[in-house]
């Protein structure tokens, strides 16, 4: 007997369907996947990294830390087990150029055909690229502001302005940031602006403890009409972890989703190491969620969640930019797929 054709219809839109997000979750973690080469450069961290998958081919935008400073680094690979094997291109050899850059994001515009580099340089900058493989085709930084936000300036206190993070609906473009002090920001312009005319900035979130919203937000959408909001905390054991959030609009109010120190979205207390990995961290620190619909709408699916993060040896300390940060990958275990 043929189904209807009512009931094909039901059964394809219930297909198609997001399934719903969990209200906690459960992680199994790699071990370090990829750390500094031994090439000269003296670079003591790999960290902060944004990553999209086209094709099977895995694309990592990253900074590069040491005492002297910050930088950025490109690699790309198609297996995890051996990322470690790529080859670096330090983008201070493209026009992006020489001193300080750091925590990249990267993402396809597509009303332009452009690839973006969204980063921070002591403001919100950005590089273009009509190819993501050539890492020689960024363009020279650009500023989204002319300065310091005024807003900024009278909140951050003793923070730093960082981690940039754009995403677009169907009319705006969003820029988010942080000041390590506990406030969010966001400014928006025009799709069809987009890069220019970026508006004032407005704190979207904030907490009085610094600690619990500190830095490296990251925004997705979940299906047709809800986001999904990242931000790494401190926690109270002094390691790093992500909280996390949903609203149905980017501009929209933030509800807490695994947002606590008990319920996280990811920190060492949900995050299970494979077979036979050492726990090499006790800090799920800045990362994103792995794209594989890489366009300005930074839409992902929440079957199994894969988020690329940076971790470090718990014993390590001393000078905060010459820390031992390594990059490793947590898969969700608890996928309602």
């Amino acid at each position: 007997m043929r189904p209807s054709i009512g009931l094909v219809t039901a059964l394809c839109a219930a297909t198609r369907q997001t399934p719903a997000i969990p209200s906690s979750f459960k992680w199994t973690s790699s071990g370090p996947l990829v750390g500094p080469k031994n090439d000269g450069r003296g670079v003591a961290g790999i960290k902060d990294p944004s990553i999209v998958e086209i094709n099977g081919t895995y694309h990592v935008f990253a900074s590069t830390a040491q005492s002297s400073g910050y930088n950025l680094v490109y690699f790309r690979f198609t297996d995890f087990a051996k990322a470690n094997e790529a080859t670096f291109y330090y983008l201070d050899q493209s026009p992006i150029g020489t001193g300080y850059r750091a925590a990249p994001q990267v993402f396809y515009f597509a009303p332009q055909k452009l690839w973006y580099l969204v980063y921070q340089n002591g403001n919100a900058a950005y590089s273009t690229n009509k190819d993501i493989a050539d890492p020689a085709g960024w363009s020279a930084p650009k500023n989204f502001y002319s300065g310091t936000p005024a807003i900024i300036q009278n909140n951050i206190g003793d923070g730093y302005w960082v981690d940039m993070w754009v995403i677009c609906d169907n009319a705006n473009c969003h820029l988010f940031s942080s000041d390590d002090n506990g406030h969010l920001y966001r400014s928006q312009t025009k799709l069809a602006n987009f890069p220019n005319g970026m508006s004032e900035p407005v704190i979207a979130l904030q907490d009085a403890n610094k600690y619990a919203l500190f830095e490296a937000a990251c925004v997705y959408r979940i299906g047709e009409r809800k986001y999904l909001l990242l931000v790494e905390a401190i926690g109270s054991d002094g390691n790093r972890y992500f909280r996390s959030w949903t609203s149905d609009r980017i501009d929209g109010k933030w509800q807490g989703l695994a947002d606590s120190e008990a319920n996280p979205f990811a920190r060492s207390n949900n995050v299970v190491f494979e077979n036979g990995v050492a726990a090499w961290t006790k800090s799920i620190s800045h990362g994103e969620v792995i794209r594989t619909q890489t366009d300005q709408t930074l839409t992902i699916s929440l079957c199994k969640l894969r988020f690329w993060y940076q971790g470090m040896d718990p014993q390590a300390g001393g000078e905060y930019n010459a820390l031992p940060w390594r990059l490793g990958l947590i898969t969700q275990t608890n996928s309602a797929c």
